[in-house]
């Protein structure tokens, strides 16, 4: 298993070992080796001046590589963004809303998504939401939604807020195939905390977005979307780089576009984010964080957080924790109280960190964190809840 104490010297100056950061699922603490790759990115910018940008592309290439390696595809399937909701909408432009107006997705998406199809339901698309509870039964639920005049259907495989996975997601993926809709499949929650490879799920021809914000470790401005073989979608939001093969040609007829996920890129970025990720996805390979044993140490942190709560025995009015089973809990514990937003600021003046989503309390280990910061964690959060609960 990693060892989080030999770890957590490669993480200095986020000072992992004098505070208590239990938001792994939201913003994981970022390795040296991040710092010093912003900082070429500065000297080369320096150096090279606007002939900077083949060595910026060379980094976006090892981005591409590190997300394929975490879905298990090539380079030339990954389209890079700054954002999720960029890729998402670039990708919701190209669909044929006109002919097929209908989106199929739940009600517990994240909240960019959630308010984008609420906007494109006041122009007229009918999006119609599936109960995600009780979610081992989603996928059948979505999957018999998907008739002819759906666009695309859009699930999470594992929740924002609860950490729960969602099973058998290649069956959505079957009946979107039969009708011809597509397929969206927000892997955020998932990417390198649980394992995720599109053949053992089924979803080979399945767009999928994620991101590194959080379990990767790679900071802002890095994002992507897994484009399936074959594509030939033509987004309504597109960028110049989506035809850099032929920037320079004349203009004038139909608008081009490079093959497959390159038809998804957008126009100039801030590339030192994507220094600072190719960096931290070499550190990964280095030091053999691969999904496998990022997950072991996970459910081991995870689960000795659940313990631990259980131990203090608290009022089931104060927090109890979100009925989820064990083997589809993500990477996080989610406990659901009334207090959740109130303890937050409190927790912070302890020097530990979480986070809170309505009524739930998000707890996140990540593997810098010793086995007694997990505990000493823990019992801080119970000790405040129960604070609260007497006032």
């Amino acid at each position: 298993m990693i060892d989080p104490s030999a770890l957590a010297g490669h993480y200095s100056r986020f000072r992992v070992g004098e505070r208590i950061l239990l938001t792994g699922h939201s913003h994981q603490a970022w390795p040296d080796v991040g710092f010093e790759a912003q900082q070429r990115a500065w000297l080369e910018a320096a150096e090279y001046v606007d002939d900077k940008w083949s060595h910026c592309l060379e980094q976006a290439e090892r981005v591409k590589e590190g997300f394929g390696r975490l879905v298990g595809d090539i380079p030339d399937r990954i389209a890079l963004g700054t954002n999720t909701h960029e890729l998402v909408t670039r990708w919701l432009s190209a669909l044929p809303l006109r002919q097929r107006p209908r989106i199929v997705t739940t009600d517990r998406e994240f909240r960019s998504l959630n308010r984008q199809l609420k906007r494109l339901a006041e122009e007229g698309v009918a999006v119609v939401e599936t109960p995600a509870h009780p979610v081992e039964t989603l996928a059948e639920r979505l999957a018999a939604a998907v008739t002819d005049d759906v666009a695309c259907a859009i699930t999470s495989s594992v929740f924002f807020d609860t950490a729960e996975m969602v099973p058998r997601l290649h069956l959505i993926a079957r009946a979107c195939e039969r009708v011809g809709a597509h397929f969206l499949v927000d892997a955020y929650h998932h990417l390198n905390i649980v394992p995720f490879d599109l053949a053992t799920l089924g979803l080979e021809t399945a767009f999928v977005t994620g991101g590194g914000y959080k379990y990767c470790q790679l900071g802002e401005g890095n994002c992507f979307l897994r484009v399936p073989d074959g594509c030939r979608l033509r987004p309504l939001l597109t960028g110049w780089f989506a035809e850099l093969s032929n920037v320079n040609a004349p203009s004038g007829g139909a608008v081009s576009y490079e093959a497959g996920a390159a038809a998804f890129a957008g126009a100039t970025y801030d590339a030192t984010s994507h220094y600072r990720a190719a960096a931290v996805f070499a550190f990964h390979q280095e030091q053999q964080l691969t999904p496998d044993r990022l997950r072991a140490l996970s459910r081991h942190q995870v689960g000795m957080l659940k313990r631990t709560f259980e131990q203090f025995d608290l009022d089931p009015r104060a927090a109890v924790v979100e009925s989820v089973p064990d083997e589809r809990r993500g990477g996080f514990l989610a406990l659901r109280s009334p207090r959740a937003a109130g303890v937050v600021p409190l927790l912070r003046s302890e020097s530990v960190s979480v986070d809170a989503r309505g009524d739930i309390l998000r707890v996140g280990p990540a593997p810098y964190l010793r086995d007694d910061q997990v505990r000493a964690g823990m019992e801080a959060i119970c000790r405040r809840l129960a604070a609260r609960a007497m006032e």
